[in-house]
């Protein structure tokens, strides 16, 4: 079961180089197990960087977000009571970006293994909070 993180997500629909071939075999593996997962917080930040000029996409944001959902058959992971909650039990000094803050607690409350290539990410679930795998 794993959890893309927003980088991730953007990769795989792109059919982007940089995923690794471990995260490809584990993305295989989840697409074939019907048990690939996003946050609903990765599809605001996506839509906040692309509406800031911090992304570019090679089409619209509506269109571009429809395909990348039915291409990579992610399931959102409903942002819970208990996964908001979680966000405050994370160490302080680990982010104040709260989508990472709210991705990191979906992984950690869904049991969820991430896959990011964020290092402060990487190093929080290093700390046991989570399970990680560099992509």
């Amino acid at each position: 079961m794993i959890l893309l993180d927003s980088h991730t997500f953007v990769w795989l629909a792109g059919g982007d180089k940089r995923l690794g071939s471990e995260a490809r075999r584990l993305i295989r593996e989840a697409f074939r197990d019907d048990s690939l997962y996003l946050s609903p917080i990765s599809l605001w930040e996506i839509s906040l960087k692309t509406s800031r000029g911090k992304m570019l996409l090679d089409r619209p944001l509506r269109p571009w977000m429809n395909d990348a959902l039915r291409l990579t058959r992610a399931r959102l992971v409903p942002i819970t009571p208990e996964i908001a909650i979680e966000c405050a039990e994370l160490p302080a000094e680990f982010h104040g970006d709260p989508a990472d803050r709210i991705i990191a607690s979906t992984a950690r409350v869904a049991s969820l293994q991430l896959l990011t290539d964020d290092g402060k990410l990487l190093d929080l679930a290093s700390k046991g909070y989570f399970r990680a795998q560099r992509i």
